[in-house]
Protein backbone atom coordinates (compact mmCIF):
# COMPACT_ATOMS: atom_id res chain seq x y z
CA UNK A 1 0.00 0.00 0.00
CA UNK A 2 0.95 3.65 -0.45
CA UNK A 3 2.97 4.99 2.10
CA UNK A 4 0.06 7.63 3.88
CA UNK A 5 1.97 9.00 6.30
CA UNK A 6 4.74 9.75 3.91
CA UNK A 7 2.13 11.60 1.80
CA UNK A 8 0.68 13.42 4.95
CA UNK A 9 3.65 14.99 5.96
CA UNK A 10 5.23 16.21 3.05
CA UNK A 11 2.79 19.16 1.99
CA UNK A 12 3.74 19.30 -1.88
CA UNK A 13 3.74 15.59 -2.11
CA UNK A 14 0.29 15.83 -0.70
CA UNK A 15 -0.80 18.62 -3.18
CA UNK A 16 0.27 16.38 -6.26
CA UNK A 17 -1.41 13.40 -5.31
CA UNK A 18 -4.34 14.99 -3.86
CA UNK A 19 -5.30 18.43 -4.88
CA UNK A 20 -5.28 19.53 -1.30
CA UNK A 21 -2.25 20.66 1.28
CA UNK A 22 -2.93 19.49 4.82
CA UNK A 23 -4.66 22.17 6.90
CA UNK A 24 -7.71 21.44 3.56
CA UNK A 25 -7.14 17.76 4.11
CA UNK A 26 -7.59 18.03 7.67
CA UNK A 27 -10.13 19.87 7.49
CA UNK A 28 -12.63 18.28 5.16
CA UNK A 29 -11.40 14.81 6.64
CA UNK A 30 -13.59 15.65 9.95
CA UNK A 31 -17.00 15.99 7.73
CA UNK A 32 -15.79 13.09 5.87
CA UNK A 33 -15.40 10.95 8.24
CA UNK A 34 -18.44 11.95 9.99
CA UNK A 35 -20.95 11.44 6.81
CA UNK A 36 -19.23 7.50 5.94
CA UNK A 37 -20.13 7.13 9.98
CA UNK A 38 -23.92 7.71 9.17
CA UNK A 39 -23.77 5.83 5.98
CA UNK A 40 -23.09 2.81 7.64
CA UNK A 41 -25.80 3.63 10.77
CA UNK A 42 -27.94 3.51 7.87
CA UNK A 43 -27.20 0.29 6.02
CA UNK A 44 -30.19 -1.85 6.15
CA UNK A 45 -28.48 -5.25 5.33
CA UNK A 46 -28.00 -6.56 9.15
CA UNK A 47 -24.22 -7.83 9.82
CA UNK A 48 -23.17 -10.99 10.42
CA UNK A 49 -20.51 -10.38 12.16
CA UNK A 50 -19.56 -7.56 14.84
CA UNK A 51 -17.98 -4.75 13.65
CA UNK A 52 -13.73 -5.37 13.50
CA UNK A 53 -14.66 -8.84 12.59
CA UNK A 54 -12.88 -10.51 9.83
CA UNK A 55 -9.89 -9.84 7.94
CA UNK A 56 -8.00 -6.12 8.14
CA UNK A 57 -9.40 -3.67 6.32
CA UNK A 58 -6.67 -2.07 3.99
CA UNK A 59 -8.39 1.44 4.99
CA UNK A 60 -8.87 1.71 7.97
CA UNK A 61 -9.08 4.94 9.25
CA UNK A 62 -11.16 8.08 7.77
CA UNK A 63 -7.71 9.95 6.48
CA UNK A 64 -6.96 6.44 4.13
CA UNK A 65 -10.49 6.72 2.52
CA UNK A 66 -10.59 10.16 2.22
CA UNK A 67 -6.98 9.89 0.53
CA UNK A 68 -7.97 6.97 -1.62
CA UNK A 69 -10.66 8.84 -3.25
CA UNK A 70 -8.81 12.42 -3.69
CA UNK A 71 -5.98 10.13 -5.13
CA UNK A 72 -8.17 8.58 -7.72
CA UNK A 73 -9.81 11.88 -8.37
CA UNK A 74 -6.48 13.61 -8.99
CA UNK A 75 -4.40 10.96 -10.79
CA UNK A 76 -7.78 8.52 -12.25
CA UNK A 77 -5.91 5.43 -12.55
CA UNK A 78 -7.51 2.53 -13.79
CA UNK A 79 -9.11 0.05 -10.99
CA UNK A 80 -5.92 -2.66 -11.68
CA UNK A 81 -3.61 0.25 -11.05
CA UNK A 82 -5.77 1.47 -7.77
CA UNK A 83 -5.80 -1.89 -6.71
CA UNK A 84 -2.60 -2.95 -7.00
CA UNK A 85 -1.33 0.27 -5.29
CA UNK A 86 -3.92 0.36 -2.19
CA UNK A 87 -3.41 -3.45 -1.71
CA UNK A 88 -6.84 -4.32 -3.07
CA UNK A 89 -8.34 -6.78 -5.56
CA UNK A 90 -9.67 -4.78 -9.23
CA UNK A 91 -12.99 -5.24 -8.50
CA UNK A 92 -13.01 -3.98 -4.21
CA UNK A 93 -11.13 -1.04 -5.42
CA UNK A 94 -14.28 -0.15 -8.02
CA UNK A 95 -16.52 -0.74 -4.88
CA UNK A 96 -14.71 1.67 -3.08
CA UNK A 97 -14.52 4.32 -5.26
CA UNK A 98 -18.26 4.44 -6.27
CA UNK A 99 -18.90 3.90 -2.16
CA UNK A 100 -16.87 7.08 -1.25
CA UNK A 101 -17.54 9.29 -4.35
CA UNK A 102 -20.58 9.34 -3.00
CA UNK A 103 -19.17 9.80 1.04
CA UNK A 104 -17.24 12.87 -0.55
CA UNK A 105 -20.13 14.59 -2.68
CA UNK A 106 -22.33 14.62 0.38
CA UNK A 107 -19.43 16.13 3.00
CA UNK A 108 -18.35 18.84 0.26
CA UNK A 109 -22.52 19.48 0.12
CA UNK A 110 -22.37 19.97 4.05
CA UNK A 111 -19.33 22.37 3.56
CA UNK A 112 -21.57 24.64 1.22
CA UNK A 113 -19.36 24.09 -1.42
CA UNK A 114 -20.91 22.48 -4.53
CA UNK A 115 -22.30 24.73 -7.48
CA UNK A 116 -26.31 24.63 -7.83
CA UNK A 117 -27.33 22.35 -10.64
CA UNK A 118 -30.60 24.24 -11.37
CA UNK A 119 -31.64 27.51 -10.07
CA UNK A 120 -35.15 27.41 -9.31
CA UNK A 121 -36.27 31.31 -8.76
CA UNK A 122 -34.49 34.49 -8.26
CA UNK A 123 -35.30 34.60 -4.93
CA UNK A 124 -33.33 31.26 -4.37
CA UNK A 125 -30.42 32.97 -6.21
CA UNK A 126 -30.52 36.19 -3.72
CA UNK A 127 -30.44 33.97 -0.76
CA UNK A 128 -27.59 31.78 -1.98
CA UNK A 129 -25.59 34.37 -2.99
CA UNK A 130 -26.34 37.97 -2.37
CA UNK A 131 -22.35 39.23 -2.86
CA UNK A 132 -22.29 38.17 -6.22
CA UNK A 133 -22.86 41.23 -8.53
CA UNK A 134 -21.70 39.47 -12.07
CA UNK A 135 -22.07 36.19 -12.98
CA UNK A 136 -19.16 35.19 -16.03
CA UNK A 137 -21.31 31.98 -18.15
CA UNK A 138 -18.79 29.75 -19.94
CA UNK A 139 -18.92 26.41 -21.64
CA UNK A 140 -16.49 22.95 -20.65
CA UNK A 141 -16.04 20.00 -22.65
CA UNK A 142 -14.37 16.68 -21.14
CA UNK A 143 -13.67 13.99 -23.82
CA UNK A 144 -14.96 10.74 -23.78
CA UNK A 145 -14.29 7.42 -25.61
CA UNK A 146 -15.87 7.19 -29.29
CA UNK A 147 -19.42 5.39 -28.74
CA UNK A 148 -19.88 2.05 -30.98
CA UNK A 149 -23.39 3.25 -32.00
CA UNK A 150 -23.32 5.81 -35.07
CA UNK A 151 -26.18 7.66 -33.84
CA UNK A 152 -24.49 8.27 -30.45
CA UNK A 153 -21.15 8.80 -32.46
CA UNK A 154 -23.00 12.00 -33.99
CA UNK A 155 -25.08 13.15 -30.61
CA UNK A 156 -21.58 13.17 -28.50
CA UNK A 157 -19.29 14.90 -31.60
CA UNK A 158 -18.07 18.40 -30.53
CA UNK A 159 -17.40 20.22 -34.16
CA UNK A 160 -15.32 22.51 -31.39
CA UNK A 161 -12.96 20.24 -30.26
CA UNK A 162 -12.68 17.52 -33.19
CA UNK A 163 -13.38 15.05 -31.03
CA UNK A 164 -16.08 13.13 -28.93
CA UNK A 165 -16.91 15.30 -25.57
CA UNK A 166 -19.62 15.95 -22.81
CA UNK A 167 -20.17 19.81 -22.28
CA UNK A 168 -21.26 21.72 -19.23
CA UNK A 169 -22.34 25.23 -18.91
CA UNK A 170 -20.96 26.46 -15.82
CA UNK A 171 -21.65 30.07 -14.20
CA UNK A 172 -18.19 31.51 -12.37
CA UNK A 173 -17.72 34.72 -10.41
CA UNK A 174 -15.50 36.62 -9.97
CA UNK A 175 -13.41 35.46 -7.20
CA UNK A 176 -12.60 32.32 -9.52
CA UNK A 177 -15.85 30.56 -7.43
CA UNK A 178 -18.34 28.03 -9.60
CA UNK A 179 -21.43 28.56 -8.63
CA UNK A 180 -23.92 26.51 -10.95
CA UNK A 181 -23.34 23.72 -13.16
CA UNK A 182 -25.71 22.49 -15.41
CA UNK A 183 -26.20 18.76 -15.94
CA UNK A 184 -23.77 16.92 -18.74
CA UNK A 185 -25.16 16.95 -22.11
CA UNK A 186 -23.39 15.43 -25.46
CA UNK A 187 -21.02 17.34 -26.93
CA UNK A 188 -22.85 18.38 -30.16
CA UNK A 189 -25.00 20.24 -28.55
CA UNK A 190 -24.47 24.24 -28.88
CA UNK A 191 -23.58 26.16 -25.69
CA UNK A 192 -26.67 28.74 -26.50
CA UNK A 193 -29.49 25.96 -26.59
CA UNK A 194 -28.28 23.92 -23.56
CA UNK A 195 -28.13 27.61 -21.37
CA UNK A 196 -31.61 28.17 -22.87
CA UNK A 197 -32.69 24.40 -22.35
CA UNK A 198 -31.35 24.67 -18.73
CA UNK A 199 -33.36 28.07 -18.08
CA UNK A 200 -30.45 29.50 -16.56
CA UNK A 201 -30.82 33.24 -17.54
CA UNK A 202 -34.43 33.87 -16.48
CA UNK A 203 -33.60 32.81 -13.05
CA UNK A 204 -30.66 35.57 -12.16
CA UNK A 205 -31.75 39.09 -11.44
CA UNK A 206 -31.72 42.37 -13.43
CA UNK A 207 -29.10 44.12 -11.46
CA UNK A 208 -26.72 41.19 -11.56
CA UNK A 209 -24.29 41.30 -14.34
CA UNK A 210 -24.31 38.35 -17.01
CA UNK A 211 -20.62 37.62 -18.90
CA UNK A 212 -20.91 35.35 -21.79
CA UNK A 213 -18.63 34.52 -25.07
CA UNK A 214 -20.17 34.83 -28.78
CA UNK A 215 -21.39 30.86 -28.01
CA UNK A 216 -24.37 32.84 -26.37
CA UNK A 217 -24.63 35.07 -29.56
CA UNK A 218 -28.43 36.62 -29.34
CA UNK A 219 -29.02 36.80 -25.49
CA UNK A 220 -27.82 40.22 -25.66
CA UNK A 221 -31.59 40.55 -27.86
CA UNK A 222 -33.49 38.48 -24.63
CA UNK A 223 -31.79 39.98 -21.12
CA UNK A 224 -30.90 43.22 -20.47
CA UNK A 225 -28.43 42.13 -18.08
CA UNK A 226 -25.99 40.48 -20.92
CA UNK A 227 -22.88 41.82 -22.12
CA UNK A 228 -20.81 39.92 -24.70
CA UNK A 229 -17.79 40.85 -26.79
CA UNK A 230 -18.34 42.52 -30.15
CA UNK A 231 -19.01 40.14 -33.51
CA UNK A 232 -16.57 40.94 -36.37
CA UNK A 233 -19.19 41.33 -38.95
CA UNK A 234 -19.32 39.23 -42.37
CA UNK A 235 -17.23 40.68 -44.80
CA UNK A 236 -15.86 43.84 -42.91
CA UNK A 237 -13.62 44.03 -39.95
CA UNK A 238 -14.28 45.51 -36.23
CA UNK A 239 -12.91 49.15 -35.74
CA UNK A 240 -9.91 49.87 -33.45
CA UNK A 241 -11.75 50.54 -30.59
CA UNK A 242 -14.05 47.57 -31.04
CA UNK A 243 -10.58 45.45 -30.63
CA UNK A 244 -9.86 47.34 -27.73
CA UNK A 245 -12.76 46.54 -26.00
CA UNK A 246 -12.88 42.88 -26.22
CA UNK A 247 -9.20 42.84 -24.77
CA UNK A 248 -10.32 44.26 -22.04
CA UNK A 249 -13.70 42.28 -21.72
CA UNK A 250 -11.52 39.16 -22.38
CA UNK A 251 -9.00 40.31 -19.39
CA UNK A 252 -12.30 40.45 -17.09
CA UNK A 253 -13.80 36.85 -18.02
CA UNK A 254 -10.45 34.68 -17.92
CA UNK A 255 -11.59 34.33 -14.54
CA UNK A 256 -13.72 31.56 -15.44
CA UNK A 257 -11.01 29.56 -17.46
CA UNK A 258 -8.96 30.04 -14.30
CA UNK A 259 -12.05 28.29 -12.60
CA UNK A 260 -12.22 25.21 -15.44
CA UNK A 261 -8.16 24.88 -15.03
CA UNK A 262 -8.95 24.13 -11.49
CA UNK A 263 -11.60 21.24 -11.31
CA UNK A 264 -9.59 20.02 -14.33
CA UNK A 265 -6.55 19.57 -12.11
CA UNK A 266 -8.24 16.29 -11.34
CA UNK A 267 -7.41 13.90 -13.83
CA UNK A 268 -10.71 12.44 -13.36
CA UNK A 269 -12.34 15.25 -14.86
CA UNK A 270 -9.90 15.90 -17.91
CA UNK A 271 -8.73 12.61 -18.82
CA UNK A 272 -10.73 10.58 -21.59
CA UNK A 273 -13.93 9.37 -19.81
CA UNK A 274 -13.60 5.35 -19.49
CA UNK A 275 -16.25 4.46 -16.75
CA UNK A 276 -19.11 2.39 -17.63
CA UNK A 277 -21.74 3.57 -15.16
CA UNK A 278 -24.27 6.15 -16.89
CA UNK A 279 -23.85 9.50 -16.63
CA UNK A 280 -21.22 8.91 -13.44
CA UNK A 281 -19.18 11.34 -15.38
CA UNK A 282 -21.67 14.29 -14.17
CA UNK A 283 -21.23 13.05 -10.94
CA UNK A 284 -17.48 13.64 -11.48
CA UNK A 285 -17.67 16.96 -12.17
CA UNK A 286 -19.63 18.12 -9.94
CA UNK A 287 -17.54 16.61 -6.88
CA UNK A 288 -14.64 18.32 -8.71
CA UNK A 289 -16.01 21.31 -8.64
CA UNK A 290 -17.02 21.40 -4.98
CA UNK A 291 -13.20 20.12 -4.44
CA UNK A 292 -12.10 23.22 -6.48
CA UNK A 293 -14.70 25.69 -4.19
CA UNK A 294 -13.26 24.29 -1.35
CA UNK A 295 -9.95 24.61 -2.01
CA UNK A 296 -10.27 28.21 -2.81
CA UNK A 297 -11.99 28.92 0.43
CA UNK A 298 -9.07 27.04 2.54
CA UNK A 299 -6.20 28.08 0.76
Amino acid sequence: MLNLKRALENDRLLRSLTGLNRKAFDELCQVFDSVYQETLQKQTKPRKRARGGGRKARLQSAEAKLFFILFYFKCYPTFDVLGFLFDLERGRSNRWMHRLQGVLETALGRKLVLPERKLESMEQFLEQFPEVKEVILDGTERPVQRPQAPQKQKEAYSGKKKRHTRKHITGTTRKKRVIVLTPARPGKIHDKRQLDEADLVDRIPDEVKISGDLGFQGLQNEFVNIHLPHKKPRGKELTEQQKQENRAFSRQRVVCEHAHAGMKRYQSVSAIYRNRVPDFDDRLMLTAAGLWNFYLEAA
